[in-house]
């Protein structure tokens, strides 16, 4: 695919501004920036709803060389507000794609700028922390793009659940067509037996990637997915046998609908909690949670278990985190620490059948390390059911 002689610009509320060549499609968006260090997995970044609000920067020098996988993708389209590589590949080579990454955000009206210095753009971020920015592949000022920049809300105190939950209750893939992980013939999967009993699971959707929905499925759940202004009272008339709180975006803090179902909630079922589901069992117990300087995103984040001394490599999407302090002070344990910045990355509660991860167990970015935790659901699950 050719590329464009378009300019793409990326202006920031400090006035700082970065210009490269367009590509996607022919618009303008703010957002906050912020970088993910994948080596992979471009199309599950762009289609992850934790990322609404967010105008993304790849570290991987060229992005977009295997296209677009439609069986591949974590929500209904993209939900980033602007996407910076470096090099976008001209050649999209991959049996399963049916289009390039080029095309795929045209059509899903995305902003992307190729050609720019991704290194610097990190540095900025890792220095001074997220900011807010704009993003324009169309002909508007620099002058302009920054203001935009500037009179962006942000992340903090608000609620963006709203925008990317489910709009009713459904079941998740009721014949079971996408819980059997791809595998090339010939070769052997590592995974758990089938399990012998299938239980019933609640899925709070907060913006949930379709992955945790498939990886519940694989390991002997039957997801129904809610969405994130359900009532606990809704909850308790599906009569579950357990409950999932997933991902999603924006300030744990602000949902705060979600804190009162949860709090109620732990009290009558096993809970698992990923990434914001974590934050909101952080909120619902009495605890607080705080903006990362510049946040966690990629897949290569060492993840240490306290209770049992082994670290995990894993793949993480946030920019906020639950507070130590408080959280042993609600009485909880904290199970696992990130080993670069201490902060929080696991909890489970003495006295209830409750656990949660800031990372994604289920996103296996290389690594399948922390792939045991659905299996630790399931035992928990079936355990409260006896």
């Amino acid at each position: 695919m050719a590329k464009t002689t378009q300019t793409g610009i990326i202006a920031f509320e400090d006035g700082t501004i970065f210009r490269g060549r367009a590509f996607g499609a022919q618009a303008t968006n703010v957002g906050e920036a912020c970088f993910n260090t994948s080596m992979t997995g471009y199309q599950e970044i762009l289609t992850d709803p934790s990322y609404f609000s967010q105008i993304v920067t790849m570290t991987a020098v060229q992005i977009g060389n295997y296209g677009i996988c439609p069986d591949d993708v974590e929500s209904d389209g993209p939900k980033v507000k602007g996407f910076i590589v470096h090099e976008v590949s001209p050649v999209s080579s991959n049996w399963r794609s049916n289009t390039s990454i080029q095309d795929y955000l045209a059509a899903a009206g995305i902003p992307g700028i190729e050609g720019v210095d991704t290194r610097a753009i990190t540095k900025k971020l890792r220095v001074s922390g997220a900011l807010k920015a704009c993003i324009s592949t169309e002909n508007i000022s620099d002058q302009d793009a920054v203001q935009r920049a500037k009179d962006f809300g942000g992340l903090v105190g608000v609620d963006f659940v709203k925008e990317v939950t489910a709009k009713e209750a459904y079941q998740w893939d009721p014949e079971a067509l996408q819980s059997t992980p791809f595998t090339v013939p010939g070769t052997q999967l590592l995974s758990d037996a089938a399990p012998t009993k299938r239980y019933k699971v609640a899925a709070m959707d907060f913006g949930a990637k379709f992955s945790i929905y498939r990886k519940l499925q694989h390991h002997g759940f039957d997801v129904q997915v809610f969405p994130a202004t359900t009532t606990a009272d809704e909850i308790k008339a599906f009569d579950p046998d357990g409950v999932f709180l997933s991902n999603g975006p924006g300030d744990p803090g602000a949902v705060d609908y979600a804190h009162k179902t949860v709090k109620e909630l732990i009290e009558h079922y096993p809970t698992f909690g990923i990434c914001l589901g974590h934050q909101i069992i952080t909120h619902a117990i009495g605890a607080k949670t705080f903006k990362l300087k510049f946040g966690h995103r990629g897949g290569n984040q060492p993840v240490k278990n306290l209770e049992t001394g082994k670290v995990s490599i894993t793949a993480q999407n946030h920019g906020f985190a639950s507070t130590r302090e408080e959280l042993e002070a609600a009485g909880a344990i904290v199970t696992e620490i990130n080993l670069n910045d201490d902060t929080v990355e696991g909890l489970r509660l003495k006295d209830k059948p409750v656990f949660s991860v800031q990372y994604h167990p289920e996103a296996a970015p290389g690594p399948n390390d922390a792939d045991a935790l659905f299996v630790d659901f399931y035992n928990m699950v079936a355990a409260n059911a006896k």
